[in-house]
């Protein structure tokens, strides 16, 4: 038992044992749509007080703290690039603000003795700590939509999960839910109905905080959730070392022969993502930043501006930093949601070929903003008639799902945002124009813009699948937008053609010798120059991660065509 634990401050203790790994501490508030990043300058385990600092302006920390009470999210990672994260949330513990600088400041906080939270009805809420957790599984709409997360707390009353922000499009506050399932790592679980009551991001990781209460509970639920609870308290108790009584964990966070073979297959997935390069992390961060977004407008009807902003100034940066790079990262996000994917990807190609032409314009921001924004209307249409946008859609749904940008029009009349006039041009003309449309104010460049933003989104809708209609290669989609998009300016494909060829950075091509391999760099004509070998079809049990240059390529044969990677079993690529 962990008895040098004994006469400290038990909070400070669990967060010392975070803070001993990479870690981020957020300052959390319900009156903003971002939290505000702080740096621990001390902690004192036998006092419990805990000193941050922070960067932010006067207005902005005063509404942090209310009534010198301030909430934190602390999250822990033994890995830098580690997916498997621990989480403690502290809400309304008492803290005192010292301005250093301009803009700098020092927060004091008193840490509570006790880790366990009284709720208002007299019961206890328990943190899980320190390796503790429990799995749980969502129904959000019966037969149709499911979603899964970890508990991060538990009480009689109800538990809050984590779950990835792009499992958030159909969530909103108030949702009565039919059926959630927790399931604990010695395999024994607890079903009960319950409500949402609230949701927000948590920390950086690209996760949300859901907080849900049990509801209906019978007399046979509430005996069960009583001993559960009463073991959770046990374990965390252990874990601290808070009694001298509690001398081994409880069984119920011991994990069984199922639990062990799921947390094999999770470890083997983090270390894959583990071996992201800093420009990959940052086109993922960029996913999650717009998926928090999205959290916001649709749950609290606000239009958060600094977040969306932040990722359309994060993709020129990108683009301006290594753009071949950018591109290639780009790929990596077959592995997200599709409205997520294609907007992200879209803005990133906009950019790449905007700036090109002309890095000082200064329309390109307002552009890529309403070009990033475009398809928000997608999963602002998720609800009991589309439960989710990732299974193949009946015809009514894509017929409801047509009228997207609709959808999002009106709800920024409903949030009463003002867009600029180029950003709400953007929005508007992103679907194929009519060519009955007619002028506005706006300058011509804006509608060149948007006659180039109609040529990339076409040529990317076609390079990837949607609703079951498998990706076309480059050279067929290149045909196919020459051919049949009429409406479409053929001069921007030919520029399209030309600066991204017919083997784009960031595709799979398969070669004469059997094998596949990223495609990562291309030279003035176009042809790949620096390939990674991912695959043999002579061996697919086997597994290659080899960089070739172009020196080395005729080992892989001639050069066939790019390839679709999911009918080889090929994930995202990890370059």
């Amino acid at each position: 038992m962990p008895k040098k634990y004994l006469g400290n401050n038990v909070t400070a203790t669990v967060i010392r044992s975070l803070l001993q790994h990479t870690h981020q501490v957020s300052i959390v508030s319900i009156n903003h749509t971002f939290s505000l990043k702080a740096d621990v300058l001390d902690l004192d385990i036998k006092t419990g007080q805990l000193s941050l600092e922070t960067q932010t302006s006067d207005s902005e920390i005063n509404s942090y703290i209310e009534n010198n009470l301030i909430s934190l999210d602390i999250e822990s990672t033994k890995n830098l690039l580690s997916y498997d994260k621990e989480t403690f949330s502290l809400s309304n513990i008492s803290a005192k603000v010292t301005k250093l600088d301009l803009s700098l400041y020092k927060i004091e906080c008193q840490l509570p003795e006790s880790i366990f939270i009284k709720e208002k009805r007299g019961t206890i809420r328990i943190p899980f700590i320190l390796g503790m957790y429990a799995r749980a599984n969502i129904e959000i709409y019966p037969n149709e939509l499911n979603i899964s997360g970890k508990v991060r707390n538990l009480s009689i009353g109800g538990c809050m999960l984590d779950i990835p922000l792009s499992d958030t499009n159909a969530i909103t506050v108030g949702k009565e839910l039919s059926g959630l399932t927790i399931e604990f790592p010695n395999g024994e679980s607890f079903h009960a109905e319950g409500k949402i009551k609230h949701i927000r991001p948590l920390g950086y990781f690209g996760y949300a905080a859901l907080g849900i209460q049990f509801t209906n509970l019978s007399r046979t639920q509430l005996e069960l959730l009583f001993r559960l609870t009463n073991e959770a308290e046990r374990e965390a108790a252990y874990q601290t070392g808070m009694s001298d009584s509690m001398a081994s964990h409880s069984p119920l966070f011991i994990p069984g022969a199922k639990e062990k073979n799921t947390l094999l297959k999770e470890n083997n997935e983090r270390k894959r993502k583990a071996q992201r390069t800093a420009m990959e992390r940052g086109v993922v961060e960029l996913a999650h930043q717009l998926q928090a977004g999205l959290m916001y407008l649709k749950t609290q009807n606000v239009f958060p501006a600094e977040i969306f902003y932040n990722c359309v100034d994060t993709i020129r940066y990108l683009v301006e930093e290594n753009r071949k790079s950018f591109l290639l990262a780009l790929s990596l996000l077959r592995e997200e949601v599709e409205w997520v994917r294609h907007s992200i990807q879209v803005s990133g190609y906009l950019a790449d070929m905007l700036l090109s032409r002309d890095p000082h314009s200064p329309y390109i921001r307002e552009t890529l903003l309403g070009t990033l924004l475009h398809s928000l209307g997608k999963p602002l249409l998720v609800g009991p008639q589309i439960p989710t946008l990732k299974s193949n859609m009946t015809p009514t749904q894509k017929e409801i799902l047509a009228n997207h940008r609709d959808a999002l029009l009106e709800k920024i009349d409903l949030i009463e945002w003002n867009p600029s006039e180029i950003c709400l041009t953007v929005i508007e003309k992103s679907e194929k124009k009519n060519k009955n449309d007619k002028e506005t104010d706006i300058e011509d460049k804006i509608f060149e813009f948007v006659d180039i933003l109609l040529v990339v989104k076409e040529i990317n809708k076609l390079m990837h699948s949607r609703n079951g209609t498998p990706p076309l290669p480059p050279i067929s989609a290149y045909r196919k937008v020459h051919v049949e998009e009429k409406l479409i300016n053929k001069s921007h494909l030919v520029e399209y053609i030309q600066i991204y060829g017919l083997y784009p950075i960031g595709s799979l091509a398969k070669y004469s010798g059997g094998y596949l391999a990223w495609i990562k760099d291309i030279d003035k004509k176009g042809i790949p120059n620096k390939v990674k070998v991912v695959k043999n079809l002579k061996f697919p049990e086997a597994t290659f991660n080899s960089d070739l240059n172009e020196k080395d390529l005729s080992q892989i044969g001639r050069l066939e065509e790019v390839v679709n990677p999911s009918d080889f079993g090929i994930k995202a690529p990890i370059i």
